[in-house]
């Protein structure tokens, strides 16, 4: 592989890995705080992306809509999405909470081929995309290489800062210490007077988001298909479980490793570029069962 194609690669790479850490860091934040483990999460980014593509079209068809306007509509989309979504995802698991996870597991997967069916009901089953959007930021010579400036800078840049910003929130803030207490005891918190359901559907709800907007960043560069929720989530798993349930740095540093590794098999060996993710998985489970960050923790009896 030449420098060309390496930096092409590294490019690829951090673009992907900052989508896929979206929506492992939702998927992350409702383990963590909820013990569920979302498999209708995919399901998210899909209505996310989905709703980004509708309200962008239609701003380019109906007005004279000027390209902050329609980066902003982006984050409008993922922001109803998740919150209508989420809303309704965690009113149903709230009667699951506590309960056996093959359970849990099972009414999230029913509410996935829901979700999938709606998604179909809503928006047919024909290619969509938000292409145009991608080219309003430019190029971007990056060492004689021209990339899409919506790439190389904006999904990376936006997914370091919500990495910053969410842990921000949970060490400075008083929501933030909420949540870290409801996660790490559900009881004690409540003993101390933590609303811990409110809690749950603040953080079930910001994870949504977070899934949708993964969806939506992705709409100008992705073509949207049915389905398309399912293989995130699947992926979103391989970065979680690499990085071990719960873990928010440790999702971060995965999505990196499995981002920039499944982009360079795209270029050196494309036919195992699907399995790479996969492998960078089961070689972390094998050595580490717990996923990558987990630390050993003592026993509650």
């Amino acid at each position: 592989m030449n420098l060309d194609l390496l930096l092409l690669a590294a490019a690829d790479g951090f673009s992907y890995a900052g989508l896929l850490f979206l929506v492992a860091l939702g998927l992350t934040l409702i383990f963590g705080v909820q013990g569920i483990l979302n498999v209708a999460h995919g399901s998210l980014y899909a209505f996310g992306g989905y709703t980004a593509v509708s309200l962008t079209l239609w701003l380019m068809e109906h007005t004279q809509a000027s390209t902050p306007l329609l980066f902003a509509a982006l984050i409008v989309a993922a922001i109803v999405a998740g919150t209508v979504l989420g809303g309704v995802l965690e009113l149903l698991l709230r009667r699951v909470q506590g309960k056996d996870p093959v359970l849990q597991l099972l009414v999230t997967f029913g509410a996935f081929l829901i979700f999938e069916d709606v998604q179909k009901m809503l928006w047919g089953v024909s290619p969509m995309s938000a292409g145009e959007l991608v080219g309003r930021l430019g190029t971007v010579d990056l060492f004689g290489v021209t990339y899409m400036a919506y790439q190389l800078l904006l999904v990376p840049g936006i997914a370091l800062v919500l990495f910053l910003g969410v842990h921000y929130v949970l060490r400075f803030t008083r929501l933030g210490k909420q949540v870290v207490a409801v996660a790490h005891n559900r009881e004690v918190a409540t003993a101390l007077g933590i609303d811990a359901r409110k809690v749950g559907l603040l953080t079930f709800v910001g994870a949504a988001i977070l899934g949708a907007f993964g969806g939506a960043l992705a709409a100008p560069t992705t073509t949207l298909v049915p389905g398309i929720g399912a293989d995130m989530i699947v992926l979103s798993f391989a970065v979680v479980a690499t990085a071990g349930l719960g873990q928010i740095t440790g999702a971060f540093i995965a999505a990196l490793m499995i981002g920039l590794a499944r982009s360079v098999a795209v270029y050196m060996a494309p036919e195992f570029d699907v399995a790479v993710p996969y492998l960078i998985m089961v070689a972390v489970l094998l050595i580490r069962p717990n996923g990558l960050f987990v630390v050993a923790q003592a026993r509650r009896i």
